[in-house]
């Protein structure tokens, strides 16, 4: 009789780390968007014209834009586990920093600091991602990570109301950001490099390293600004990044003009969507890891993902003229779980093509021009609304972007394949 061998038992310690990212990008979210729920509240106490609350989000846009190039480069340098900690702790004391703010300059000097930290939550993640998990499941890891922001998206329009109505408006910043000096703690006990991290056996470890090693030089911006490959990451982030900011930040306010909801009666419909969205995040990822797995090529189940993706924004343009609110609700949460599963593929693509020493620096660029991005909408958005009170052209911007966006990705990378960056030093 021929003796069984016991199947080898893979460990799973990779996924709690992948949670713990999951609840950095929540209050990551959570602190970004609380300006966007209390915008009619804080609209009225103060006065601010729809310029005004433009330019608030503007100053968050351009700090987040400058954090993101500076965090990448700064976490393929110092590594996951400080850079991480040291943006979580900045933008943490930031959210707290808004309790005292009472003028416009005052609530842009809040988001300003705000933005410096929160620009290394998504390139500390991905980075953590290309670290604990091989290529076949990175995509729905970073689908999962992604989550992260609708659950956020999902909280802040619950509790924030809640403790509003309780406390107050300052004490809601004040709560948000303690959480995540709460988070903070716990990641600086848990996190360490999967080959130095207890928890994790031979077979999880094996796993984890299964795919070729990176060659241990460094990377030069030059060297990525001359691939095209970097081009379509940031190109496809400017265009669709900002779409993301305007759900972000004006749509409690669409949600209060066009329906009449106000800060106890719009919660629903923000819940909705975004749960809607962490469908989509997940489903996104999901979607072309299981091509892939299905024996479909890297670049075809990339691209088929994102291009049901992009096909589902196009309706969100006839939102601002839906019957009812459920129909309104509906388009949006569609076009919303796209962007989410969207740009679980687009982060993807980056560890896909680039080396592991490379991955915070192109996400950190791509971030940086999709800030860019969102600094022109948050400005665009301010004086539309101020000028016309339409929401038409953001909309109509909104369901174009994608296919635009897939179309120059396509253009500059029609097959994706590993890139060779040179070996320095």
């Amino acid at each position: 009789m021929t003796p069984t061998t016991a199947p080898i038992r893979i460990g799973r310690y990779r996924w709690i780390i992948c949670a713990l990212l999951f609840f950095a990008i929540s209050i990551n979210y959570v602190d970004r968007q609380i300006i966007g729920v209390l915008k009619p509240l804080l609209q009225d106490q103060f006065g601010w014209s729809e310029i005004d609350y433009g330019d608030i989000v503007f100053w968050f846009q351009a700090a987040y834009a400058m954090s993101l190039l500076v965090f990448g480069r700064i976490l393929d340098i110092v590594g996951t586990r400080w850079g991480l900690a040291v943006a979580v702790g900045i933008w943490s004391v930031a959210a707290m920093a808004h309790s005292g703010a009472s003028s416009v300059i005052q609530f842009a000097m809040a988001r300003f600091a705000l933005g410096l930290g929160e620009g290394g939550g998504y390139p500390a993640s991905i980075k953590a991602v290309s670290e604990w998990f091989p290529k076949r499941e990175r995509a729905l890891a970073a689908g999962i990570l992604n989550a992260g922001a609708n659950v956020g998206a999902v909280l802040t329009p619950i509790l924030v109301p809640v403790i509003v109505l309780a406390f107050g408006w300052r004490a809601a910043f004040i709560f948000t950001g303690a959480s995540g000096l709460i988070w903070l703690a716990i990641w600086l006990l848990v996190y360490c490099k999967p080959a130095d991290h207890p928890r994790v056996g031979a077979a999880e470890l094996a796993l984890i390293e299964s795919d070729p090693a990176d060659p241990p030089a460094k990377v030069a911006w030059s060297d990525l600004i001359r691939r095209r490959e970097t081009w379509a990451y940031v190109l496809g982030k400017f265009l669709t990044d900002p779409v993301w900011w305007l759900f972000l930040f004006w749509l409690p306010d669409f949600f209060s003009k066009t329906y009449g909801l106000n800060l106890v009666t719009f919660g629903p419909a923000l819940v909705i969507v975004y749960l809607l969205a962490d469908v989509g995040s997940i489903g996104g990822g999901w979607l072309s890891s299981r091509l892939i797995k299905a024996g479909w090529s890297i670049n075809r189940a990339r691209k088929t993902a994102m291009l049901a993706c992009a096909l589902c924004v196009v309706p969100v343009t006839v939102a601002l003229f839906a019957d009812n609110l459920i129909v309104a609700v509906a388009i949006i949460g569609l076009a919303a779980a796209a962007h989410q599963g969207w740009s679980a593929n687009l982060f993807t693509l980056v560890s896909d093509v680039f080396p592991r020493r490379a991955v915070a620096t192109v996400v950190g660029m791509g971030g940086f021009a999709g800030a860019v991005g969102g600094m022109f909408i948050a400005k665009f958005a301010g004086w539309t609304l101020e000028t016309t009170g339409s929401y038409l052209p953001l909309l109509t911007f909104a369901g174009v972007a994608y296919l635009v966006a897939l179309g120059l990705i396509h253009l500059l990378t029609p097959r994706l394949e590993p890139v060779t960056l040179p070996e320095r030093p």
